[in-house]
C-alpha cells in the first residue's frame, strides 16, 4: 500500500510539473494587439449578421473574376488548379459527386464569409467589400440562384435561398 501511494505521489507530482511547463507554452510566436484580433475577427452568420456595408452586382463580379479567379476556377467556375464553383454534372448522390456552390453550400452568407477570408489565393483578404459582395453575385448568377441584375449586400443576401439549405443536420438544434 505504501509503495502504491509512493508511486502515485510522485507520479502526480511529475504530471504537476509537466502541465505548469504545458500552461506556459513553447516560447514561440508573439503576442497579438486587440487590433489585430479585432481585424481577423469578422464572423458571418447565416442570418447575416456580421455582414458589413457594401454592395455588388454579377455584371461587376464577372469582371473581378476574370481578373482575380479565372486562372484557378476556371471558365464560368466550371474548375481548374481549383474547384469547381459551378456547373455541376453530377448530383450530389452520384459517384462522384459535384459539390459546387449552387447544389451543396447551405448559405449564401458564406460564399461571402470564405472570398473575404480566403480568396484570391495570393493575397486573402486583400478583396475590398464591394468586390466581395459582387463576386457572391456573380457566383450565385453562375449557379442560376439569382438573376443577373439583382443587387447583393447585407440586406439581400441572407434572404437567398441556397437549394441545399436543409441539406445538412442540424446538430445544434435551439
Amino acid at each position: 500500500m505504501f509503495m502504491r501511494s509512493l508511486f502515485l505521489l510522485i507520479f502526480f507530482m511529475i504530471n504537476d510539473v509537466h502541465a505548469e511547463t504545458v500552461l506556459q507554452g513553447p516560447n514561440l510566436g508573439k503576442s497579438v494587439s486587440n487590433v489585430v484580433i479585432n481585424r481577423w475577427n469578422r464572423d458571418v452568420f447565416p442570418n447575416g449578421e456580421g455582414l458589413p456595408e457594401g454592395a455588388g452586382n454579377a455584371k461587376k463580379g464577372a469582371k473581378i473574376y476574370q481578373q482575380q479567379c479565372l486562372s484557378c476556377h476556371g471558365v464560368a467556375g466550371t474548375g481548374g488548379s481549383a474547384d469547381e464553383l459551378a456547373g455541376a454534372q453530377h448530383a450530389l448522390t452520384d459517384d462522384p459527386p459535384d459539390k459546387v456552390i449552387g447544389n451543396y453550400w447551405p448559405y449564401a452568407t458564406t460564399i461571402f464569409d470564405f472570398i473575404r477570408r480566403s480568396m484570391p489565393l495570393h493575397t486573402p483578404g486583400s478583396l475590398n467589400n464591394d468586390e466581395v459582395y459582387a463576386l457572391t453575385a456573380y457566383l450565385l448568377v453562375l449557379n442560376g440562384i439569382i438573376g443577373k441584375d439583382q443587387i447583393i449586400n447585407k440586406t439581400t443576401l441572407p434572404q437567398v435561398e441556397m437549394p441545399n439549405r436543409t441539406g445538412f443536420i442540424n446538430a445544434f438544434k435551439d
